[in-house]
Parts: C-alpha cells; structure tokens; sequence
C-alpha cells in the first residue's frame, strides 16, 4: 500500500495523527525535498529508506514505490501542505492505476490555513465575503483561458494565490483590472508555520512593491480580500435574534441592535 500524506504547511507538529503513525511505519518514505519540514523525518524508524523527490522524475518516484509496494513494503509519499492542493499527485494515482497497485490519500493541513492563522483572519466574514478562490497566476505552467486571473478579480471575493510570488507585477495588473481597488487588503505570508515565518500585510497596490522590498520570490502564500482586515460584523449562528435546532431565538434584530 502506498499513502500520499499531506505533511503540513511547515510546522512538524502539524501534521495529521494519522500522517504521524504512517510515516513512523514505513519502509520506504518519497518526499518532496526542502518543501517539507525534514523534523518530520526524523520519526522514521533506522531501517526506513527516504528518497528526496526533488530531483528526481514523475517515473523515477513512481518506480521507487511500485517496486516497495509490490514487494509488502509499507510506503509513504510525503507531500507539503495537503496534497489535493498543487500537489501533483493525479498523475501518481494514474501511473499507479497502471501498475494495479493500491494506495490511499492522507489529507493534511494546507499552507493556505497556515497562512491564515499567521494573519489571525477568518477568510469568509459573513457580509464581506463567503466566498474563497483557490488559484494561482499564470507563468512557465498555463492557466485554463476561462480562469485567468482577471475573470476571476472580478468577484472580489476572498482570493488565495500559490506559486505566485514571483509573478506579482502581472498578477497586481490583474487583480486591479476586476473588483479589488489599490487599497483592498491584501497579505504575504512567507514559510507559513515554519520557524523562520515572515509577514507582510499589504494592499493590491502595493503588492509587487511589497514583495520586491521584502525579497519574497518563493514559499509564499498571497491573500487578497476584504476580508482579511474586517471587524465588528456578526454571523447569524450565534446571533440571539437566530433560532435553530439547538437554540430558540432570544431576541428581535430591532432588540439585539437596541443592545450593541
């Protein structure tokens, strides 16, 4: 069996109970070079042999694991953040459906969400924005036409960009061209939940300039949106003038605004 673990943002204990156990069982461990957090590692057992994937091909990683699984090996594919997200790892089930070999996908804590707690931001305020977008600019690797950056600027909603730190001029340009304005909130957060952690809050304007200063080019997680920097709106759920299944209404909307 092999398992696609999701390792974390960066912290090492971060990762998943789950991730945890598997990766102190296996046998064999493919991980996706400085990406990961190498204290992870060290919970492998002496006899666990550990490949660094980062120079190595999507046939190369494959038949590592396929020759450990086939042989009862227990395996570990060890990928950042969680591996539905920029993780490549379509294109590893695929091969290992050609292969008949089983595997299973461990989620685990995306460098997004660690980038969030570093801001203390909830991402979806209610009457700001209940909407996230998960995308990233275009460069060396193409985006699909229907989500180039600037169609989807145009919602204005909550917007997270990995792998696109080095392409903030262009993708400012865009973001400007749809909803945000130049003072709309925007933040970088560098190596989210590493040790050497970084911060820098912006604004769409000033976002390219930000991360020039700042010497940002990679491991950096953009957020933009309104809602990063929005205080003193409420939810309904705990609102006393919203009843529930759990709970009777205790107040009028005219009362509870009467109290605040």
């Amino acid at each position: 069996m092999i398992y696609f673990v999701g390792a974390g943002p960066g912290a090492a204990d971060l990762i998943t109970l789950r991730g945890a156990r598997l990766l102190a069982e296996a046998d064999v461990v493919v991980y996706a070079g400085s990406l990961v957090n190498r204290e992870l590692l060290a919970s492998c057992k002496p006899t666990c042999k550990i490949h660094d994937s980062s120079h190595m091909t999507l046939d190369q990683t494959t038949s590592i694991l396929v020759e450990a699984a086939s042989a009862g090996k227990a395996c570990v594919r060890l990928h950042t953040g969680d591996p539905a997200l920029y993780g490549a790892i379509r294109e590893q089930m695929d091969k290992l459906d050609e292969a008949d070999v089983d595997y299973q996908v461990v989620p685990g804590v995306s460098s997004l969400f660690g980038a969030a707690a570093a801001l203390g931001a909830e991402l979806t305020v209610p009457e700001v924005s209940q909407t996230l977008i998960v995308t990233r600019a275009q460069g060396r690797t193409p985006v699909p036409e229907r989500e180039q950056l600037r169609e989807l600027a145009a919602h204005g909603s909550t917007m997270a960009l990995f792998l696109s730190a080095a392409l903030l001029d262009k993708a400012q340009e865009d973001l400007l061209a749809g909803a945000y304005e130049e003072d709309t909130p925007a933040a970088l957060v560098v190596r989210a939940t590493w040790p050497d952690e970084r911060v820098y809050r912006c604004t769409v304007g000033t976002l390219a300039q930000c991360a020039q200063n700042n010497n940002v080019r990679k491991t950096a997680m953009v957020l933009i949106g309104n809602a990063l920097e929005a205080h003193g709106t409420r939810s309904h759920l705990y609102s006393p003038a919203f009843g529930h299944e759990y709970r009777a209404a205790l107040a009028t909307d005219q009362e509870e605004r009467q109290c605040e």
